[in-house]
């Protein structure tokens, strides 16, 4: 088992940078998540470790030791591809035991480590088939268990769960968990969908444009992000974002975004009293916005009228898209809300839980204010 550890690493294509001097160390047995948009630049920081790419400056370290120039081979890591990148002509078992074969092992070696990896996924039954013969999900996990079989310091993921149904995706991922419970190995996972990285990782790195912009605990992520583009990654539906100021006046701060105006909980003025006057982004999550007849117990609550543009019933649930000025936002409220399309509403901001974004800082991403 190994740490991993990236190290001022920069990689680049011609004159584009994707990777710009990222810095992650990566613990022992950690289950760590790379997540972005596409081109954020997370397959190409799995391709280095790999030595599917080569770095142009910095290093990249298993253990202790720097492989900038070791063959992918010799790494000790194994890839799990989107594409599942099976051998159609061969069965099941042959897929599991390609890698074992051509390291010459003992064939009682390897027909231990194939049914041993065959037991642990539930696909002892299907040893014989052809990949034509699986399902989607099936297909995944031979792809997993032909990385098991290999018994690594390092897994790697690349995005394997994007070519199934949902369902399927939900049943795979809580699957991929398990196994990294029972292993006990270094996992590193690239995906695009937030979901996956809060569900799974012991700490998620979110990246955008080949910079690493936060790396900490999905819960931290969630509540205390560094930048709007943390905030608007993390969580779904995405954050609420509005233009505003804060406002000093008699009964104390207040953000006035023009088309609502929400006092700031008198905890909080010691943190947003040095930033009145400034124009500000402020934030506030879905589910931080409440029909009034069902507001949480205990929590500041601050009032503002909005527009209902769409409704959407999920059951436990209601989705429900709003205008304010000029600007949309989504709510999460209680499925026993009764709300019309066309009619203005009052809702209830948890002023406990708002963010406050300053542009100055960097107008492209504006940071965090704490």
């Amino acid at each position: 088992m190994a740490n991993v550890t990236y190290k001022n690493v920069v990689k680049k294509f011609g004159d584009f940078t994707a990777l710009h001097n990222l810095n992650i160390e990566i613990i022992d047995k950690e289950f760590l998540v790379l997540v972005g948009p596409s081109g954020c630049g997370k397959t190409t920081a799995l391709r280095c470790l790999a030595g599917l790419e080569e770095i142009t400056d910095g290093e990249v370290l298993i253990g202790d030791r720097v492989v900038n120039d070791v063959a992918p081979k010799d790494r000790d890591i194994a890839m799990v591809f989107q594409s599942y990148a099976l051998y159609p002509h061969m069965t099941v078992y042959d897929n599991m035991a390609f890698g074992l074969k051509l390291r010459k092992m003992p064939k009682n070696e390897i027909e231990e480590r194939v049914n041993d990896a065959a037991k642990i996924l539930g696909i002892e039954m299907l040893l014989k088939r052809k990949p034509r013969e699986l399902s989607g999900g099936q297909r995944q996990r031979v792809a997993v268990g032909r990385a098991i079989v290999r018994n690594p310091k390092v897994f790697l993921f690349d995005e394997p769960l994007s070519n199934l149904d949902a369902k399927l995706r939900v049943q795979t991922r809580a699957e991929i968990s398990k196994l990294h419970q029972r292993l006990q190995t270094t996992f590193i996972y690239v995906t695009h969908d937030q979901v996956e990285a809060m569900t799974m990782a012991s700490r998620i790195a979110v990246m955008n444009k080949g910079v690493l912009q936060q790396l900490d605990t999905p819960q931290t992520l969630y509540d205390r992000p560094n930048n709007q583009f943390v905030a608007g990654f993390i969580g779904s539906p995405a954050m609420n974002f509005f233009p505003a100021k804060i406002a000093r006046e008699e009964e104390g701060l207040f953000v006035d975004a023009e088309s609502f105006k929400v006092k700031i909980p008198d905890p909080l003025h010691v943190v947003y009293e040095p930033h009145a006057g400034k124009e500000v982004i402020f934030g506030i999550r879905p589910e931080d916005i409440h029909n009034p007849e069902f507001v949480p117990p205990g929590i500041h609550a601050a009032p503002m009228m909005a527009k209902v543009d769409v409704t959407e019933l999920m059951g436990n649930e209601i989705f429900v898209y709003l205008l304010t000025g000029s600007t949309s936002f989504a709510a999460r409220v209680d499925p026993r809300s009764k709300y019309k399309i066309g009619e203005e509403v009052q809702l209830v901001f948890n002023m406990d839980n708002m963010h406050i974004f300053d542009p100055s800082l960097n107008p492209e991403n504006p940071v965090a204010i704490r």
